[in-house]
């Protein structure tokens, strides 16, 4: 396996990488990750089942399309495919390092410049991808309110079903989101979409870098939210950013609802206390 890869390594840049290296690095719960070594020449890869090739397919569309805006860096997709009963993802290799607090200013400028990139088409995106392991929808939608009631709450309580979730104020949650989210009509900005403490990172030459997109045209407040589910970013990332685009008044009261998003999907990944958390932040949003 490791030899075809190289080899399609080699003809997407140009040049040879031969017998490579590897040994494993930390990837996340998702997929089993190594460094690719050869000569001077690393790259970072991903492996999973051939069946969610798709979904490498997606994060290298996700990665184009954030490098495309020129707003904050992200790690270069070199090539991806199958190999027998594998799925693969070849990435540009990033030394990273430990961020200043000029750096995580940079961040927040940086991915408010990012969020300034908006489609005419409202919300979506232009195919499925993944959160985490789990499919999500991107169908277009010209109203928010709707996309975020539908495609994602409502999306994850479906896959809950199956799972045997027990959500009681599911319906009643559904109903009141178009109040939650009253008077508050967003433009469409090109989000991370899963943009957690382990997403973001800082180079060895101190430039911000986001890593493993689910990338889709929403609510800006939602990679916001998420930055404050698992552990803050550093106050200086939020200050520059509210600097460069100033948060809606409002924004403490929707970030419980859309980090319900995430609770959820965590619950139909892994199981768990996901369930109890929902159902707290269901009872806080409901009142």
């Amino acid at each position: 396996m490791w030899n075809r890869i190289a080899e399609q390594i080699s003809q997407t840049i140009g040049k040879t990488f031969q017998e490579p290296q590897r040994r494993p690095v930390g990837g996340g719960s998702v997929n089993q990750a190594y460094a690719l070594t050869s000569g001077s020449q690393s790259y970072f890869v991903k492996i999973n089942q051939a069946t969610r090739i798709a979904m490498f397919e997606a994060e290298a569309l996700g990665l184009k399309q954030i490098a495309s805006t020129k707003t904050i860096r992200v790690p270069k997709p070199i090539c991806w495919g199958t190999v027998d009963s594998s799925a693969y993802i070849v990435l540009e290799w990033l030394d990273l390092g430990y961020g200043t607090h000029r750096a995580w200013e940079e961040m927040g400028r940086n991915l408010a410049a990012m969020h300034r990139v908006s489609s005419d088409r409202g919300f979506g995106w232009e195919q499925q991808n993944t959160i985490g392991f789990m499919p999500q929808v991107n169908p277009w939608t010209t109203d928010w309110t709707e996309f975020f009631a539908q495609q994602r709450i409502g999306y994850q309580f479906q896959l809950a079903q199956r799972r045997g979730g027990n959500f009681p104020n599911k319906e009643r949650l559904l109903v009141a989101i178009p109040e939650l989210l009253e008077g508050h009509n967003p433009q469409s900005s090109l989000v991370h979409g899963d943009l957690w403490s382990g997403n973001a990172a800082v180079t060895q030459l101190e430039e911000p870098v986001i890593l493993d997109p689910a990338t889709y045209f929403g609510d800006r407040e939602v990679d916001l939210a998420m930055t404050e589910l698992f552990g803050s970013f550093p106050n200086e990332f939020y200050r520059a950013y509210d600097k460069a685009f100033p948060l809606e008044p409002g924004y403490e009261r929707r970030k419980t609802l859309y980090n319900l998003y995430h609770i959820l999907n965590h619950f139909n990944q892994f199981g768990g206390s996901y369930e109890g958390q929902a159902n707290r932040m269901i009872a806080s949003l409901l009142g």
